[in-house]
């Protein structure tokens, strides 16, 4: 179970690590298609969406390097780092989806695979 719970939190932080390039480095171009924005919307968001990327870029590099400390036998701390890191993700997801109900689709997308992670990290810690 914690192999399987490093390998779903480690998928969520791919996931945010995409979700930095569209923030932080495609917010006027490609991400405007996904996110619905026009131009004049993006332009006027950029610099909220940079550093929003970047909170999602260090997510994903603190449940990185907690999957790397657990695989190299250091359990306790890698385990705190992946259930923080995907945690936060998971509460992340949770906030956009009662702040933002007509934002439900993406909420769903970020937050599944965190959520779902941390939950088969912890049975498995607990087992």
């Amino acid at each position: 179970m914690i192999i399987a719970g490093l390998v779903l939190t480690g998928a969520a932080a791919l996931l945010h690590v995409f979700i930095f390039y569209l923030e932080s480095v495609a917010w006027t171009t490609k991400a405007r298609g996904v996110f619905g924005t026009t131009a004049e919307e993006a332009e006027a968001t950029k610099e909220m969406a940079f550093n929003q990327g970047f909170y999602n870029l260090f997510l994903a590099i603190v449940t990185a390097v907690g999957i790397v400390l657990v695989a190299i036998d250091e359990r306790d701390a890698g385990a705190a780092l992946v259930l923080a890191g995907a945690g936060s993700m998971a509460a992340a997801a949770a906030v956009l989806l009662l702040t933002s109900p007509d934002k439900r689709d993406a909420a769903i997308k970020q937050g599944t695979l965190p959520l779902v992670g941390v939950a088969v990290l912890v049975v498995g810690l607990l087992a």
